[in-house]
C-alpha cells in the first residue's frame, strides 16, 4: 500500500472515530427518579432498554423512596435535574400543588388509561396497588392463629409485641393504617381525634417497633419478630419469591388504594423526551414487561397477560373493588400537623 492510500484510509478511520465520539456525545440523558431495590433493577433490565435503543437516548435511574425523590426535586425546582420522576400517589399530590410537574401531554397510551388512575392533569398511575395486612405464615402456624381478616387484628392481645407498623410520619403505609383505624373508631380525614385518642391502648400495646420504611420488614420475618404489618401484595409477592413465610390478607372494611404514579418534571431540559418517555411507561409492552418480570400491576388495561400474571391482575381487579380511596388533598393540609402530634405522643 503506498503513501496516498495509507494516509486517506488513516483519515477515514479518524473520521470515523470522531463521528463515533461525536453521537455519543450528543445523546442525550434523561434522569428518571424511582424507588430503588427491585424496582430499579426492573425498569433497568426489562422496560427501559426499548425506550433508549428507539429514541437513541440513555435513561438513567435515580433511586430513592417517594419522600427522598420530592425532596430532590423541589430542592432543585429551578434547575431540575431529574426528568420524569415515580412517587406514590400520595406524595404526587403534594408534588402537584408545589408546582414540580408538568402538564401531561395527550398521547394515545395516556387516553387508555381510566379517569380513575389520573391525578389531576399532571400524573398517572403506571401501576395499581393497595395497602391491606401481610402476615407472617410460619409465625402463624406455629402458634395456631387464624389469618387476619381485619384492620382491628393489629390490635388483637394475641399479638402483643409482634406487630412492626411503619412510621405515618414517614411511610404511606404506615399512615393508610392509621387511616383505616381511625375510621373505624369514627374518625374521617377531617377528623383524627378518635384514631389518636384510641390507639395507644389498642394497636399501640402490640407495637414492637415503629419503622421509618418497609425496609426492615425481610429480617423482622427471618428472625419472626414479625407477626403482623400493613403491606401491599406486590411487595408480599416480592418476599415470597425471595422464600419469606408471608402472606397477604385482603381487611374485611377494604384495603386502601396506593397506586404509584408518574409525572414529567417541570421546567426540566428535555421536556419533549420527558412527555416520550412518561407515555411509553404506560404502554401495553412496557407494562407488560413490569408485570410479568417484577410483578407491577398494570394501570394500562389493554396490558396482555400470561398464565404467569392473569391471577395476580385479577386478585388485585377484587381487591380494588371494595378498596378505600383517600382524600389526598384534604391529607396533605394536614399531615404536617398529624406528624408532629404521632412523633410527639406515639413514637416519643
Amino acid at each position: 500500500m503506498n503513501n496516498l492510500k495509507r494516509t486517506a484510509l488513516l483519515g477515514l478511520s479518524c473520521m470515523g472515530a470522531l463521528l463515533t465520539v461525536t453521537q455519543a456525545q450528543a445523546e442525550p440523558t434523561l434522569y428518571l427518579g424511582m424507588n430503588g431495590g427491585t424496582m430499579e433493577r426492573l425498569y433497568a433490565d426489562k422496560v427501559l432498554p426499548v425506550f433508549e435503543k428507539a429514541n437513541n437516548v440513555k435513561v438513567v435511574i435515580v433511586p430513592g423512596t417517594s419522600a427522598d425523590i420530592l425532596a430532590k426535586v423541589q430542592a432543585s425546582k429551578g434547575n431540575p435535574q431529574l426528568h420524569v420522576m415515580f412517587l406514590d400517589d400520595g406524595i404526587m399530590y403534594r408534588a402537584i400543588s408545589m408546582g414540580l410537574c408538568d402538564k401531561l401531554a395527550d398521547s394515545p397510551t395516556l387516553a387508555q388509561i381510566p379517569a380513575k388512575g389520573r391525578i389531576k392533569d399532571e400524573a398517572v398511575a403506571v401501576s395499581l396497588g393497595v395497602t391491606g395486612l401481610a402476615y407472617n405464615t410460619r409465625l402463624f402456624k406455629e402458634k395456631g392463629w387464624a389469618a387476619p381478616t381485619s384492620w382491628m387484628d393489629l390490635a388483637d392481645p394475641r399479638f402483643k409485641e409482634k406487630v412492626v407498623f411503619q412510621s405515618m410520619a414517614s411511610s404511606t403505609f404506615g399512615l393508610h393504617g392509621f387511616l383505616m383505624f381511625n375510621r373505624i373508631q369514627g374518625g374521617s380525614e377531617t377528623d383524627v381525634e378518635p384514631g389518636f385518642k384510641a390507639w395507644p391502648n389498642t394497636v399501640g400495646r402490640n407495637v414492637l417497633e415503629y419503622i421509618p420504611s418497609s425496609a426492615k420488614i425481610s429480617e423482622m420475618l427471618q428472625t419472626d419478630e414479625a407477626a403482623l404489618f400493613p403491606l401491599t401484595p406486590t411487595q408480599v409477592t416480592a418476599l415470597k419469591l425471595k422464600g419469606m413465610p408471608v402472606e397477604y390478607a385482603q381487611p374485611k372494611e377494604g384495603a386502601v388504594v396506593l397506586n404509584v404514579a408518574e409525572c414529567a418534571i417541570a421546567n426540566n431540559t428535555q421536556p419533549e423526551l420527558a412527555q416520550k418517555l412518561a407515555a411509553f411507561l404506560l404502554t401495553p409492552d412496557a407494562q407488560a414487561a413490569a408485570l410479568e418480570d417484577g410483578d407491577q400491576i398494570p394501570s394500562n388495561p389493554n396490558t396482555p397477560t400470561t398464565d404467569k400474571t392473569r391471577g395476580q391482575v385479577e386478585a388485585m381487579k377484587k381487591y380494588l373493588e371494595t378498596a378505600i380511596a383517600i382524600d389526598w388533598d384534604q391529607v396533605n393540609e394536614q399531615r404536617p400537623a398529624w406528624n408532629a402530634r404521632w412523633n410527639r405522643s406515639i413514637e416519643r
